[in-house]
Parts: C-alpha cells; sequence; structure tokens
C-alpha cells in the first residue's frame, strides 16, 4: 500500500541563511572593556552586551602578583561564524601583547534566529537579497 501523504502548498519553505552565527563570550579587565568591544565591533558584530564581572583569585593572590584589580567584563557579542577564527585569533594576540590586556573569549554556535531582518542585522548584511 502506498503511503499518502499530503502536501501543503501553502506554507512557506523555511528561509536558510547563507552565514551561521556564533555568540561571542569575551572577559577582560572592565579597563579595557571598551577597547575589546571597539575590536569585536571592527570585525562586524552589530550587536554586544556588557555584564559586570568579578575575578575569581583570592586577593592576597592578586595583591602578590600586583594584580589588585578583579574587576571584570563580560562582553556578549553575535558574530559570523567566518569571521569567528580571525576574530578569537587577533583577541588571543592582543591578550598576550597589549598592557593590562589579559582575557579569555570563545564562541558558541547560535542555532535559530526569527526573522530575516533580525538575521540581516546580527549578521552584518545590508543588502536585501533573498535568501534560499
Amino acid at each position: 500500500m502506498a503511503e499518502n501523504k499530503a502536501v501543503n502548498n501553502n506554507r512557506p519553505e523555511p528561509v536558510k541563511s547563507p552565514d551561521k552565527l556564533k555568540l561571542l563570550i569575551t572577559v577582560v579587565n572592565r579597563s579595557k572593556s571598551e577597547y575589546y568591544a571597539d575590536l569585536i565591533q571592527s570585525f562586524g558584530a552589530n550587536l554586544q552586551c556588557f555584564v559586570s564581572s568579578k575575578g575569581t583569585a583570592e586577593n592576597e593572590m592578586l595583591d602578590m602578583l600586583g594584580l589588585s584589580d578583579d574587576r571584570k567584563s563580560t562582553i556578549l557579542s553575535i558574530i559570523r561564524e567566518d569571521r569567528a577564527s580571525e576574530l578569537l585569533e587577533t583577541l588571543a594576540n592582543r591578550f598576550r601583547t597589549i598592557k593590562d590586556g589579559r582575557g579569555i573569549a570563545f564562541t558558541v554556535p547560535f542555532s535559530s534566529i526569527v526573522g530575516v531582518h533580525a538575521f540581516r542585522f546580527l549578521a552584518d548584511k545590508r543588502e536585501t537579497q533573498r535568501f534560499l
């Protein structure tokens, strides 16, 4: 017996984006947060959120190392997957070379977004092409 499958032609096909997005999480000294936010924005991040954070090392250890400031900022950014590797390499280089610029950064995949306009904004896509 053949299976009878109903086809619903009234329902639009899902829109698939040509670019995938990632959530970039960057933790840096609070005094350097604007610098790193500007750097991340130069890679096409249109949405960034700052969260005040605090380091976990004990005060005695921080004083001994000359790192008495444990105030941190966690920067949450949305970036395109194709820019993630280059951005992470740039951040790693800056973490090593900038005075008091140490930090940590990693990405988490973004699985879905509702709305083409929201996707275009987050992916830094200004053209009006149709996504297939």
